[in-house]
């Protein structure tokens, strides 16, 4: 196939991943076209990003287009986020917004404009199967790996993306952006929600969701009352930072909106081996054999662990850990692996 006769559009944020998965498709032959989407109402953070985007692309000789998904990403992700909060959840909006915004928006963009392909700027690799369809797999590097965010895609979109950064380190990145004098290449990435930061997450939070950020009792198992809580959106399952003291350290072990009440319980109090998944996507498009050995991811940050995968009753997903784990945490993204090679993914539930 003569690449030079694919047009493919890339995602650009400002960043350094994203300018260099264009450099190296339009190295590679391809017709690259970069798009920003703006998410959120102007901000100084997104304004930066557009700013090195439109540099990045005046740098490397492509086109650079713009497109407006304030609307849908209001709609569809932040009012996703706020009723998880409002259902004593800890959301992850990013997870979330790469299948019902970001590839959206792309594919669209990409039809309209007669491109065969997007990309973006994640570390993970697609690799075909011998059955036709693509598998998600991890990035070479473990410490930059994103894979665990894409797990809601699937064979629709994953057939048209290419991830030139599967089998790069950060450091490579970052070197090859020195090396072709692009100023992004010591750009630090962002450690924030696009639509709010960790300076006025609280002022968010009460803003949009006040009856989650009233003070309330914090109890333990026991029904002993310890002290006043700031908020329950403000804690999350395994949380120790801002609780009472106590004659031990104590972890957030559930919340109750019905009452406004934190529990909270000692480190041997903390922990499950059994949790429960809903909303379960399987990237090969189809429900694998079951029971279903494999290693599970609770968090973008956790090491996956093994665990045993069955149907229950109710229509959810059980998931039993080999061992227990100390923050499951319902409305956060539990991804399943065998070896490097992703499953699928679905939301931790509240209840079984």
């Amino acid at each position: 196939m003569n690449q030079s006769r694919l047009k493919v559009i890339v995602a650009m944020s400002g960043g350094v991943d994203s300018a260099i998965a264009a450099l190296l498709l339009q190295k590679q032959g391809y017709a690259v076209e970069g798009l920003t989407l703006r998410m959120w109402h102007a901000n100084t953070s997104e304004q930066s990003g557009l700013d090195s985007a439109k540099l990045v692309a005046s740098s490397i000789g492509i086109p650079l287009h713009v497109v407006d998904a304030r609307e849908d990403f209001r709609q569809e992700v932040v009012q996703a986020f706020l009723q998880s909060h409002l259902d004593c959840e800890t959301p992850n909006p990013c997870v979330y917004c790469n299948r019902v915004v970001k590839w959206n928006k792309l594919l669209e963009f990409a039809d309209q404009n007669q491109a065969r392909f997007v990309a973006t700027g994640h570390y993970a690799r697609l690799l075909p199967a011998e059955n036709g369809l693509i598998e998600l797999w991890r990035a070479r590097d473990y410490s930059k790996d994103q894979s665990y965010m894409l797990s809601r895609l699937t064979q629709a979109e994953l057939s048209r993306t290419i991830f030139p950064l599967g089998d790069l380190t950060k450091q490579e990145v970052r070197q090859i952006a020195k090396e072709s004098g692009l100023a992004v290449s010591e750009r630090e990435d962002s450690q924030d929600l696009c639509f709010v930061n960790r300076v006025n997450y609280h002022d968010f939070l009460e803003e949009n969701v006040p009856e989650m950020t009233q003070a309330g009792e914090v109890r333990n198992l026991q029904g002993e009352l310890i002290g006043q809580h700031q908020g329950l959106a403000h804690y999350t399952i395994g949380q120790r930072k801002g609780l009472p003291a106590y004659t031990e350290a104590l972890f957030v072990l559930d919340k109750n909106p019905s009452t406004n009440t934190l529990l909270v319980g000692t480190a041997s109090e903390l922990g499950k081996d059994k949790f429960f998944v809903t909303q379960a996507n399987w990237i090969s498009g189809s429900q694998p054999e079951f029971p279903l050995r494999t290693s599970v991811k609770i968090r973008y940050r956790s090491t996956p662990v093994s665990a045993c995968l069955q149907p229950d009753p109710t229509g959810k997903l059980q998931v039993q850990l080999d061992q227990p784990l100390k923050d499951i945490t319902p409305g956060q993204t539990a991804v399943f692996y065998t070896g490097d090679k992703v499953l699928g993914g679905g939301v931790i539930s509240r209840n079984a």
